[in-house]
């Protein structure tokens, strides 16, 4: 299990992750006269049991995070992600308030009037109310519902975008938090390695059949090792750090990353995989755009149309001095057409450029995505190769260093053989974890690549629509 170190007096950045800690000597002496004063409980039974008791008590409080668990939590917790869902709701309210020219608008309005003239006072009261409908607006309405329609469907895209970023964020942060405690791991053997070539050496040095350099030659390698062994310690920590960022865990929370760093090299066709590709989020927000570019050249046309407008109106006006009023009905039919206006034409002609830019968009992002797809296949590839060759390399190390250690002990090596093939050692071990990283990594990546959950499925990614 992965715990984050006790801070020194100083540090008060990180807490202990204990939930209890034993400050008192005389809290055990205590707990031993109460278990003990039981007559019915021999003595050793009494020890066995406080010991179990206590180890309960100073146990870290922790849990094993999966993978599944860890996306889950930053999809729940990551601000960046929770913005995305919050602007699909924003722009589904403005695709609803599109609609709003399709239906007529009423207004009422009223007055009240204090007039003080030469001959007399009087006051004046006003109401009136109006409803009025747009008939034809040269298909403004349309295409501003259009408009609206693409941005929901951009931003609902935008999510799905979002998500596949968020996946492959949590799987690099939760891979290389397994990688750096495998490393650590590495670290620790390297360390033990390097302390048996020091004593070995010291022990033949004190019977006088090694040399002081070849102390010396030990020393440097195990304080090495002690230093890399620190640095190691150190990238958990950071690792873990990153990891709980994502998922809205406190830093000093302990938790368990339960994973290994084991993949399968197989992976599906390029060729399908490509057809995945093209389904990609920002392949259909650019297809949005194209659309919604079309849809501002329509708007641009509108002003080259008539508009027709019917409005039912009511007015009513009294004095308050009299009992009379005046009252009005009135029903309009209303037609504007615009002649000439200079703008309109450069506005039309510059929203049928935008259509040309945005198709030529369009074919950009799939030529990049498809580069992109080429590209990180072929490092899957080679990432799989790398791990047989790693693997093979490990095992050819190890051999090497317990023969250079078997003839340094009887005397028939030389303690630099030694030294450099325990650091042959540790390297292969390092090498072995890292291109298994990079094959795990390089996986992912090609997932998001392709938009899809798993290689292995060939299934696309959550909320995805073939086109």
């Amino acid at each position: 299990m992965i715990f984050q170190k006790r801070p020194s007096k100083g540090d008060q950045r990180f807490q202990s992750p204990y939930v209890l800690m034993i400050r008192k000597s005389s809290f055990l002496e205590e707990a031993v006269i109460m278990i003990s004063q039981n007559k019915g409980i021999p003595w050793k039974s009494a020890m066995v049991l406080l010991y179990v008791m206590l180890s309960f008590m100073i146990a870290p409080v922790g849990f094993a995070l999966t993978l599944e668990e860890a996306i889950s939590l930053s999809l729940k917790n990551l601000p960046a992600y929770q913005a995305v869902l919050k602007k699909v709701q924003s722009s589904e309210a403005l695709y609803k308030a599109s609609y709003g020219p399709y239906l007529p608008s009423v207004d009422v309005g009223g007055s009240l009037q204090w007039h003080d003239t030469s001959t007399s006072n009087y006051d004046t009261t006003n109401g009136d109310a109006s409803v009025s409908l747009t008939l034809f607006d040269g298909f403004k309405r349309e295409a501003n519902r259009n408009i609206a329609k693409y941005n929901l469907g951009t931003d609902q895209e935008e999510v799905r975008k979002s998500r596949l970023q968020v996946d492959f964020d949590v799987k690099v942060s939760f891979y290389t938090a397994i990688a750096t405690r495998e490393i650590l791991d590495h670290r620790k053997r390297q360390f033990d390695n390097a302390k048996t070539d020091f004593e070995v050496a010291e022990g033949r040095y004190k019977f006088g059949v090694a040399k002081l350099s070849d102390v010396l030659q030990a020393s440097v390698r195990l304080e090495q090792a002690k230093f890399n062994l620190i640095q190691g310690e150190g990238n958990v920590i950071k690792a873990l750090s990153e990891l709980s960022s994502l998922i809205g865990k406190r830093f000093d929370e302990p938790y368990e990353v339960e994973g290994t760093l084991e993949a399968s090299k197989a992976a599906p066709e390029e060729k399908v995989l490509a057809d995945f590709v093209l389904q990609r989020p920002e392949i259909r927000q650019f297809e949005y755009a194209v659309r919604k570019a079309e849809s501002t050249r329509t708007l641009s046309y509108s002003p080259f149309y008539p508009t027709l407008s019917a409005s039912a109106v009511y007015s009513r006006t009294g004095e308050t001095s009299t009992t009379s009023s005046f009252e009005d009905r009135a029903a309009l039919l209303t037609a504007s057409w615009n002649i000439f206006e200079l703008g309109k034409f450069y506005r039309a002609k510059s929203a049928r450029i935008d259509v040309g830019i945005s198709e030529d968009n369009l074919k950009e992002i799939e030529r990049q995505l498809l580069l992109d797809l080429r590209r990180n296949y072929e490092n899957f590839l080679t990432a799989a190769k790398n791990v047989d060759v790693a693997t093979t390399q490990l095992k050819q190390a190890q051999q090497n260093y317990d023969q250079a250690f078997g003839e340094y002990k009887v005397g028939k090596g030389d303690i630099l053989a030694l030294v450099v093939a325990e650091g042959l050692l540790q390297t292969a071990r390092e090498q072995m974890t890292t291109s298994r990283l990079n094959l795990i990594l390089s996986r992912a990546l090609l997932e998001r690549n392709a938009g899809i959950d798993n290689l292995e499925g060939h299934t696309p990614a959550a909320g995805s629509n073939k086109k």
